[in-house]
């Protein structure tokens, strides 16, 4: 059999699966992939940009990451991984005798979830010290509140599309002057799980070996949605 015989037969053994985004984005479809086995596509990586899922070009600075969790049927089903605002976004926004007050915390929702959250704010001017110290307290204070009071999807929604950051800058501007206030990245640390928190990291079943891969391979690939 001809090389060009064999990548043929290769494709014709390949499905289209399409990928959707979670439910607090409208299972928006984030595109489709071929794949000769549905387990191959458990923990892969989807980047997007909040335009791409909303349509409105001011968010086009803001990128998103799921992770493919389940397969149902010809559906691949993500989880949110977390986001970043683009680097040439956030070099756009530093000016010179200016402070960029950076702050990383770790929170934890309602609901159980984990996050490591970067927020940002510029000042209109150069501050001092003591100024940083509290308006990073101040962005501490809120998102650590906020995220205990709010669901996962809550607490994306707040994230993404500027609640968060906007109320830090209605509290920290009465601290010192400031530009702008951004929820500059979101990362997924920990989910809930009846045993208790469990890091967010995607196994596929292709990694695993005997009772353990056939157990984790039920869960994960679904013939069709109950």
């Amino acid at each position: 059999m001809s090389s060009k015989a064999r990548v043929k037969d290769k494709w014709r053994l390949k499905e289209w699966y399409t990928i959707v985004a979670p439910p607090v984005f409208g299972e928006a479809v984030l595109g489709t992939t071929p794949s000769d086995d549905p387990l191959k596509l458990i923990g892969r990586v989807i980047e997007t940009t909040l335009y791409d899922l909303t349509g409105d070009f001011t968010l086009l600075h803001v990128r998103l990451y799921f992770q493919i969790i389940k397969v149902v049927g010809k559906k691949c089903i993500t989880r949110f991984k977390g986001h970043e605002l683009a680097r040439d976004y956030v070099k756009s926004l530093i000016r010179r005798r200016s402070s960029k007050v950076q702050g990383i915390f770790d929170v934890k929702t309602k609901d159980g979830y984990e996050l490591r959250i970067t927020a940002m704010a510029l000042t209109s001017y150069r501050a001092k010290t003591s100024q940083k110290k509290a308006i990073r307290k101040i962005m501490q204070n809120i998102i650590t509140k906020r995220a205990s009071e709010m669901t996962l999807d809550e607490l994306i929604q707040a994230m993404v599309f500027g609640k968060l950051s906007t109320e830090i800058f209605n509290e920290a501007k009465k601290i010192y002057p400031l530009r702008k206030v951004e929820i500059a990245k979101s990362k997924l640390l920990k989910i809930p799980t009846p045993e208790g928190p469990k890091p967010a990291v995607v196994i596929s079943p292709l990694m695993l070996k005997g009772k353990e891969a056939e157990a984790l391979k039920k869960q994960v690939i679904v013939e069709s949605e109950t």
